[in-house]
């Protein structure tokens, strides 16, 4: 079964309350929509901080959400002396703390920065389709001269949704893939 990547950088994701602190009544406008439906680059960036590291014009995803989430690569953590845990998007208990800057004001977030889990956006109609009931994570393999076995991909069953797989630009550098990349999902593993 083939799926189509999308490489991931880092961004954020703001609830309203948090995104009126950070950049007040400015609408929060569509630059480019995503492949996934609703979803969009917006024209709004932040500075994401901790303590004296920080990392300008990063970027808001919308729409607006109902959780406010930093999402940021290894190499990113580095840069800001944080160790976030591997997550889904959305389950923030007990991940990094960090700053988020806008042009009207700051947030300090006791918790919201994660490294986002290897993942693949399917829709419930598309897990029926592809025989995919009861999987909880895949194998997807990348063909390539920096090929490899991607372990640990989890389904992330969503409407509405596209079939596409996300990962972080640390791995799309790793294995020398692009967004808009063709992958083979390998393996399935079941719900124990």
């Amino acid at each position: 079964m083939k799926v189509i990547l999308g490489v991931s950088n880092r961004h954020v994701h703001l609830k309203e309350e948090d995104y009126k602190t950070l950049f007040g009544d400015e609408p929060i406008n569509k630059v480019k929509d995503l492949r996934q439906p609703g979803q969009f680059a917006s024209d709004k960036f932040v500075t994401i901080k901790n303590g004296e590291r920080q990392i300008e014009h990063v970027r808001v995803l919308g729409p607006i959400r109902n959780y406010t989430q930093v999402e940021i690569s290894r190499t990113d953590a580095y840069t800001l002396k944080l160790n976030p845990p591997i997550r889904t998007s959305g389950q923030l208990e007990g991940s990094s703390p960090i700053t988020i800057i806008g042009p009207k004001g700051e947030l300090n977030l006791k918790e919201g920065c994660i490294l986002a889990n290897r993942h693949i956006h399917i829709s419930p109609e598309e897990v029926k389709q592809y025989n995919l009931e009861g999987i909880k994570k895949v194998k997807v393999k990348i063909d390539g001269e920096k090929g490899g076995i991607l372990n640990n991909v989890y389904l992330k069953i969503l409407e509405p949704s596209l079939l596409e797989m996300h990962i972080d630009t640390d791995e799309g550098n790793a294995f020398g893939v692009k967004t808009g990349d063709e992958l083979e999902i390998i393996e399935l593993e079941r719900d124990e």
